[in-house]
């Protein structure tokens, strides 16, 4: 029997709140991580990523306090990253209710943690979330980036995501910075590309705007596809991808009831934030 596909809604959070732009920019208010993360899971989610995406930026740690109210609230795992760069970090997200930890500039600096964390906690905790764009300066034609997709790690993503595995990560969370918020599709050449190096589970981001774009993904090579506008604002809900995919001959979870109307005041897509103080990165 195969594997049910996920989908897994992400909560990109700054300052306590969930935002979301294009391209990490021009960033909008979507609402309060607990509450929202409470709809996708009655919605019938398979799990439910947090990402802190100013933690790297400004160089503090995950909210805990919103992390631990956010892991009190859903009953569907819970992947938390957003600053991660030791073992003591993953210590302290999993203490705070985290199933699994997202690290992504943590291992560039230091790509030894990542066999650190791993001897520690085992591989099924660690995510290896890679922000990639295009890029002709790298064999694979796509590089890391870090800051949001603002600067480039001179890294060759595809060679990354391979040696990630190497050092022991379970899961890679692939996040196409060129399509990130623009909801014109998953980019399936980059998808296909690292489906080829790893054998671990992948997650497929950055770029779903309709219900159709996701079974493309999956028959590229994820494993998971995660979304994150097209949810809070409304546009999608998780029943309405699941059913795509199962109509494209993919097995999904379904969930009873999962087809109840959310409620319309869990979002604010009109409260613009100040770019000044929107860091990003996970």
């Amino acid at each position: 029997m195969s594997v049910a596909v996920r989908v897994i809604p992400c909560l990109d959070v700054h300052g306590g709140r969930v935002v979301k732009g294009v391209n990490f920019v021009d960033l909008r208010d979507a609402g309060d991580p607990v509450e929202l993360g409470a709809v996708y899971d009655a919605e019938g989610a398979d799990e439910l990523t947090f990402l802190d995406i100013s933690a790297s930026v400004e160089g503090r740690e995950t909210t805990l306090e919103v992390v631990r109210r956010t892991a009190e609230t859903v009953f569907i795992p819970l992947t938390v990253g957003g600053g991660v760069g030791s073992v003591s970090d993953v210590d302290q997200l999993l203490r705070a209710g985290a199933d699994k930890v997202a690290i992504n500039t943590g291992a560039i600096h230091r790509p030894q943690v990542i066999a650190e964390i791993t001897r520690r906690f085992g591989n099924q905790v660690l995510v290896l979330s890679v922000d990639a764009r295009r890029s002709p300066d790298q064999p694979s034609g796509f590089e890391v980036t870090t800051h949001g997709g603002r600067k480039s790690a001179g890294v060759d993503a595809i060679a990354w995501a391979r040696r990630g595995v190497d050092l022991g990560v379970g899961e890679i969370l692939l996040n196409s910075m060129d399509a990130d918020g623009t909801t014109a599709g998953f980019d399936l050449e980059m998808i296909a590309a690292v489906r080829a190096v790893v054998d671990v589970p992948l997650i497929a981001s950055g770029g779903a705007g309709r219900a159709e774009d996701f079974p493309p993904a999956v028959a590229a090579g994820a494993d998971a596809v995660l979304a994150a506008s097209v949810f809070h604002f409304g546009t999608l809900r998780v029943a309405d991808v699941k059913r795509a995919l199962a109509a494209a001959g993919h097995p999904v979870r379904l969930t009873p009831g999962a087809d109840t109307e959310r409620e319309p005041d869990l979002h604010t897509p009109e409260r613009q934030l100040d770019p000044e103080t929107s860091g990003q990165e996970q």
